[in-house]
């Protein structure tokens, strides 16, 4: 197949998908595919499209590893050159001669819905799910709406604006608490705020993100993570940072985080967590893939956090971790999220 597999992007989570991009564009080429590896945001010089998945040519070459401090806003327009559009040069030209474009993007202007939107529009067929639930999925505060109409158990929350008296709205949630930015992902811009004093400064900072956050209630227990094939649940994997909290750092610094897979816990938990991870993929509308996130109590209540429609996929992520309990190893994992995803075109 030709397959274009599309990364970078302009978004906080850049790096990460930089990373998960190289991993898939290997392991696709591994299998004998004719792949092309493009940063959708800076594109790529090229004189003759039409033979771009003939070149042999490295386009992994050059792509960096995960930096341990996540980029700037002004660190990514800067790298465009003035350059205003989204889309990289040639990169619509070269994903519309692919069979498939596998999407290694993340976060904003990726995992948001508007690639999707803007590849139906032009006829191109995509991995993962449409732009509709990309769009619900990628807002923390609406996602939570959807699990509140049908009863996917989730922590307490309020949504705030900005402008909007912060500290009042804390008090329905009570500390300690979690401050999320309602539009982040890979943790950016997610906080622990242990009391109102130190609340107003961290809501400041979030604020500089977006004009949304979601204030949750803390959970002291155990985090998981479950993905999905079809909406089927996947083994369980629980995250144990060895310091704080999940946040940037831990997720993609080597021996921040212990991940054990698939987790060591009871049969009603893990039943628990599956069962809640198919009916969210469900409510949500999701298709082909997702990874859910949770947490559960001392007491093994569970509480659904979120939904990722396009989780990481460098080799060692989490949803590969899931499918390798289960036999598939990684290069079969890009395959069949190809194979699934092309179910949308039939």
């Amino acid at each position: 197949m030709k397959i274009t597999v599309v990364a970078g992007g302009n978004s906080t989570e850049r790096d990460v998908s930089l990373v998960s991009g190289t991993g898939v564009y290997r392991a696709l080429k591994s299998r004998g595919h004719q792949v092309v590896l493009l940063d959708v945001y800076l594109g790529v010089e090229y004189d003759n499209v039409d033979v771009i998945f003939e070149d042999t040519r490295d386009w992994a070459e050059g792509m960096k590893a995960v930096s341990e401090k996540n980029p700037t806003m002004a660190e990514l327009k800067a790298l465009k050159k003035g350059d205003t559009d989204f889309f990289g040069k040639n990169v619509c030209e070269i994903c519309k001669r692919s069979d498939i474009v596998f999407m290694a993007l993340h976060g904003a202007n990726g995992e948001d819905g508007r690639i999707q939107a803007a590849f139906d529009l032009m006829g191109i067929k995509y991995t993962g799910t449409d732009y509709l639930s990309s769009a619900i999925c990628m807002d923390k505060a609406i996602t939570k709406e959807y699990f509140l109409m049908y009863n996917v158990p989730t922590p307490k929350s309020v949504t705030v604006h900005k402008g909007e008296d912060v500290r009042s709205m804390a008090e329905t949630i009570g500390y300690p608490l979690v401050l999320k930015v309602s539009r982040g992902g890979s943790s950016v811009g997610v906080y622990m705020v242990q009391n109102k004093e130190e609340l107003l400064q961290i809501a400041n900072e979030a604020f500089q993100y977006e004009d949304k956050v979601l204030l949750e209630q803390f959970i002291k227990g155990r985090e998981f993570t479950c993905g999905l094939l079809e909406g089927r649940a996947l083994p369980i994997v629980e995250i144990a940072p060895v310091e704080g909290f999940y946040d940037y750092k831990n997720k993609y610094q080597a021996g921040s985080t212990i991940e054990t897979c698939p987790a060591n816990i009871s049969d009603t938990l893990r039943n628990k967590i599956q069962q809640a991870a198919e009916l969210a993929y469900k409510v949500l509308h999701l298709q082909t893939y997702a990874r859910i996130d949770f947490m559960a109590d001392e007491d093994e209540n569970v509480y659904c956090l979120e939904a990722n429609t396009l989780p990481g996929m460098t080799p060692t992520s989490l949803l590969p971790q899931e499918a390798a309990a289960e036999g598939m190893d990684y290069a079969s994992l890009c395959e069949h999220i190809i194979e699934i995803s092309l179910k949308k075109y039939c």
